[in-house]
């Protein structure tokens, strides 16, 4: 399919090939037919990425500070080479749009699931974090309203924007008969202008560009130009002042928001709809007593997972106007000839001559605008729908869907290691850590061939086949797993599907990589067990392995080496500055993310273990009180060992991310050994000092640990872990969780023999 993407990097604007996207459940496969150019936020995140290094990093300096303080933690190439990777990552672009559902993921833990949508409806879609300019969108069901036959795609595609408009205007909330002014008549504007005169309120407008005057004229509204605002607004609100100012311009200029003030009448209300300057004249807003709010988005339910993601709604009697409602409202609107958006567009584009779309919101195109829309092709053929149709079984999209995004060299024809050695990987997942971190570290990996990628946005999975050099991209992750050229699986997606696609992996008969935590809790583990003892019995016995990359690191090998002559039990203190991140990151959701203990924890109470040579056999940890900021993510762990040897994780979110984040301190048989953040490390004994640092990069053993597992595939085994150290490690840290909240020690052994 065709979608359009923003290279934050030189700023290009492009249209790709891309996998069309899987539904995830509760969300729906949209065939977008029009989508909306959003020419404020849209034009900001494409000016930004216009603008040269220098010029991004003075718009952003709050960016720069964290690249300085990351640079200070982890190295100047580490922090470079995570810097660069992120701009050269493409940013879809849209959050406006129509089109025809295609096929539904129904949500089996949410009761109402997609109620009320079916396969060939007519929709309006908003973009909560995704995008919508592309041929075909995975759209929750919350962000989705339905369209009447009288609603064509092309007024529908302003919904969202609409939508806005409508939110900025309850607000201000308004009566029958009030005076509402409109300052700055854009898209936006002059939608609050008809939104406002459905309303049943008299509108006065006020822009800087004459033809929009006279097109809010055409509206309904009473409007001028800026020279005469104040003076007509006193004559329009009969010398009393507006009831409430609704600012829907998009300039960093204060003016509008003192233009606001003066032609307020006293106590009113002025809601800032468009992004614009915002610092507030005391004398005008003390005096009259100015009611002064931020409107934020569509309404109630943007920027919340769980009502946008989860599909999870809010009573109608608590919160009457969510996001959602807004959109059908506008759709309602529309339905009745009461919003006419009509006259409101003034190009369209199809989704192949986009980027002519942004060169004229961008300004490189001289031509006045105002609603811009995009178009997309229209077919009905039954093959193409049957290829987008969703596996009924595992909510996924079971067409190939792929694109041959770059070309490898033929296993035969590579040098070095033999064909039938080489290890053939294809990867679930596509995200940020993914192709920050993993997939770098994977392409560098001797003896490996690239085969495929997969992630559910389709985007993402091409991206990285391009970048990497996988020899193609899909969003069907039953395309990686049933592919014969694959021999090994990498599972780079999130928490939650973990523990079913290494089960899934291990049966197709496929070696695994599975990035941490291997499962959510005891019972995946569990099944992971058992999926593993019977994939013994298939002629080529797969391995796994856990990405606890920091055993590979090369100064914990030397770490290790060096304690590994002691002749007693060691201690080792573990301390870990994570720092702090909002309680509605899907980290801390319990079912996508398991919380920080599971999600990372893990990795320090493996890293001890690597020590050890040998995992816990109890636990128990103790935390500070959560205190509604936090969410057990402030512990401390104390493990105990079989040889008599102690280990003790300190898990800490209250502090400065600009310190280092990890520091590990053991000492056992007269020896000392300090390892500072990957960066340094100090070895004492017998009085004798020695220092092993890196002053450039930090290097925490993510290429090793893939070189590693390579080569424990060549070499036809053992695991480059032991598998007694990775699901000791997984109950220990399951047992971690279950010894916070009950404050008691904890058995290993108890842990690992009773079902949960």
């Amino acid at each position: 399919m065709k979608q359009l993407m923003q290279n934050l990097k030189n700023g290009d604007t492009i249209v790709a090939d891309a996998p069309v996207p899987a539904p995830q459940p509760g969300e729906a496969l949209v065939r977008t037919a029009a989508s909306l150019v959003s020419a404020g936020t849209e034009r900001m995140v494409v000016e930004f990425a216009e603008k040269s290094l220098v010029g991004k990093a003075r718009s952003r300096p709050d960016l720069v500070r964290q690249v300085f303080d990351k640079a200070r933690r982890e190295g100047l190439l580490t922090t470079l080479e995570a810097a660069f990777g992120r701009l050269d990552q493409p940013m879809p672009l849209g959050y406006s749009s129509a089109g025809t559902i295609v096929a539904l993921a129904e949500d089996p833990k949410n009761s109402l699931g997609l109620a009320g949508f079916h396969a060939g409806q007519r929709v309006a879609c908003a973009g909560g974090g995704f995008a919508v300019h592309a041929e075909f969108a995975c759209v929750p069901r919350n962000l989705l309203a339905a369209l009447p036959d009288e609603v064509d795609f092309e007024s529908a595609a302003f919904t969202t924007l609409g939508a806005i408009a409508l939110h900025g205007f309850r607000l201000a909330q308004t009566q029958i008969g009030e005076r509402i002014a409109v300052i700055g008549l854009g898209l936006l504007g002059l939608l609050a202008v008809e939104i406002a005169h459905a309303a049943g309120c008299r509108v006065f407008g006020v822009d800087l560009d004459p033809r929009r005057v006279a097109l809010a004229e055409s509206l309904g509204a009473q409007a001028v130009t800026r020279e005469q605002a104040i003076e007509a607004a006193l004559s329009f609100s009969g010398g009393r002042g507006c009831d409430a100012i609704l600012i829907c311009a998009d300039t960093p200029s204060t003016d509008p928001v003192e233009l606001a003030g003066a032609i307020a009448r006293d106590r009113a209300r002025v809601v800032a709809v468009g992004a614009v300057g915002l610092t507030l004249p005391r004398k005008i807003y003390y005096e009259k007593e100015l009611t002064f709010l931020n409107s934020r988005s569509y309404g109630p339910g943007r920027y919340d997972p769980t009502y946008e993601e989860k599909g999870v709604d809010y009573p109608l009697g608590y919160v009457r106007w969510s996001e959602g409602r807004n959109l059908e409202a506008v759709v309602d609107l529309l339905a009745q000839k009461r919003l006419d958006v009509k006259p409101l567009i003034s190009h369209r584009f199809s989704i192949e001559s986009a980027p002519q779309a942004y060169e004229l919101i961008t300004g490189k195109r001289k031509e006045p605008f105002l609603g811009v829309l995009l178009t997309y092709p229209q077919s009905d053929s039954e093959a193409e729908t049957a290829q987008i149709s969703i596996r009924s079984n595992a909510f996924r999209n079971s067409a190939s869907a792929e694109t041959v995004a770059a070309q490898t060299q033929s296993p035969e024809k590579q040098v070095g290691i033999e064909a039938s050695q080489r290890v053939r990987v294809g990867v679930l997942g596509a995200g940020n850590f993914a192709t920050a971190v993993m997939l770098p570290a994977l392409k560098a990996t001797t003896g490996v061939d690239l085969v495929g990628i997969a992630s559910a946005s389709g985007m993402n999975a091409s991206y990285a086949a391009g970048r990497f050099g996988f020899r193609y991209a899909a969003s069907d992750e039953a395309r990686i797993l049933e592919d014969p050229q694959i021999s090994a699986i990498a599972v780079l997606t999130r928490h939650n599907l973990h523990a079913r696609q290494v089960i899934a992996a291990l049966a197709a008969g496929k070696h695994v990589f599975c990035e941490k935590p291997l499962a959510l809790n005891q019972a995946e583990l569990d099944s992971i067990l058992q999926a593993l003892a019977e994939a013994q019995s298939k002629p080529n016995v797969p391995l796994l392995t856990v990405g606890f990359n920091r055993r590979f690191a090369p100064l914990a090998r030397k770490m290790k080496l060096f304690l590994d002559e002691r002749k007693e039990p060691l201690f080792a203190h573990y301390r870990v500055n994570a720092g702090y991140i909002p309680l509605n990151h899907w980290t801390h959701d319990p079912e996508q993310g398991g919380g920080r203990l599971i999600g990372e924890g893990c990795h320090f109470i493996d890293f001890i273990t690597y020590l050890v040579g040998a995992a816990p056999v109890n636990v128990s940890v103790r935390g500070l009180p959560d205190a509604g900021r936090y969410k057990e993510d402030n512990l401390s762990i104390t493990l105990a060992f079989p040889d008599g040897s102690l280990g003790q994780v300190s898990y800490l979110a209250n502090g400065d991310k600009a310190f280092p984040k990890e520091r590990v301190e053991v000492f056992s048989a007269g020896r000392v050994a300090v390892l500072d953040d990957y960066r340094s490390l100090e070895l004492i004994f017998n009085g004798r000092r020695k220092t092993h640092k890196s002053r450039l990069r930090q290097d925490k053993g993510h290429r090793a640990e893939w070189q590693a597992f390579a080569e424990a595939i060549q070499a036809g085994g053992p695991p480059s872990i032991p598998y007694d150290q990775i699901f000791g490690v997984m109950t220990a840290t399951f047992a971690s969780v279950q010894s916070l909240r009950l404050g008691k020690t904890i058995s290993i052994k108890d842990a690992m023999d009773k079902k949960h």
